[in-house]
């Protein structure tokens, strides 16, 4: 399937900035079942400093805020190629070694409620089918619902709640899965929505590595593994190291920030 991605992330500052820096994580990954057609990133408010990948083989742009800047714009587009791989991604590349993975950030730490879910499976003879029903178990206790949750609510957390979304659902997989001694990972992307083309926000999900298969995608919210619908863009212990936009400002006071994505099937005429 032929995807054509629009990414627009705005920042509007109370004040002008003296100084800031910026790191982008917005190109997708080649990787198995996906290769990127075409991207195009044009930058607003910020100047280009570098471009590297980064430890867990994400490509990063590093720019710095135009001083002065009252607002801030990233435009990302272009046409990535997907295939259904069952969520089977493939085996580890990076320079982050797979025990790294199975360490807990304190976005994905076990509390009790955590721990009590997790002492309800073992790996066993069928390590795919084990994580495909701690997935299950996670959507049946934790509910996908917005607003419940903030961008730092840990994993444990989002069990008390009973509620979060995406990024909720894969902190409790992710760390879940470490303490069952499955390396996991979290995964930031794009999915073309069924019903709709302009969405809100990027989509996230989890993935754990099992031996012999290499890693395998699981989407908590959705249910399933991801398809020819989803695109990979970063990867990372927790969502700080995959999150699209991290960075720090000096002088510019609180920030309203304005996300426009939108997804499609781009066809032969387009």
């Amino acid at each position: 399937m032929l995807l054509s991605i629009r990414h627009v992330t705005h920042y509007r500052f109370d004040n002008p900035v003296a100084h800031g820096l910026q790191r982008l994580r917005l190109k997708p990954k080649p990787s198995h079942g996906q290769s990127v057609v075409d991207w195009h990133m044009q930058l607003d408010g910020v100047r280009f400093e570098a471009e590297y990948d980064d430890h867990n083989h994400n490509h990063t742009v590093l720019v710095s805020v135009l001083p002065g800047a009252a607002e801030v714009t990233i435009t990302c587009s272009g046409s990535v190629q997907t295939a259904d791989r069952a969520g089977i991604v493939g085996q580890h590349v990076g320079n982050l070694p797979l025990w790294a993975l199975l360490g807990q950030t304190p976005l994905t730490r076990p509390g009790a409620r955590m721990r009590a879910l997790a002492g309800g499976f073992a790996r066993g003879d069928d390590p795919v089918g084990m994580l495909h029903r701690l997935s299950q178990a996670i959507l049946g206790q934790v509910c996908y619902e917005a607003g419940r949750t903030q961008a730092d609510t840990a994993a444990e957390e989002a069990m008390a709640a009973g509620a979060g979304v995406c990024q909720d659902h894969a902190h409790i997989f992710i760390g879940c899965a470490r303490l069952l001694g499955v390396p996991a990972r979290y995964v930031s992307g794009y999915l073309m929505m069924n019903d709709r083309i302009d969405q809100e926000a990027g989509h996230a999900w989890a993935e754990a590595h099992v031996a012999g298969i290499g890693w395998i995608g699981f989407d908590v919210s959705n249910g399933i593994s991801p398809d020819e619908r989803y695109v990979r863009v970063a990867t990372g212990l927790d969502y700080r190291e995959a999150a699209p936009v991290t960075g720090l400002s000096y002088g510019a006071g609180d920030s309203d920030l304005c996300v426009r994505l939108a997804v499609e099937q781009q066809t032969a005429e387009q």
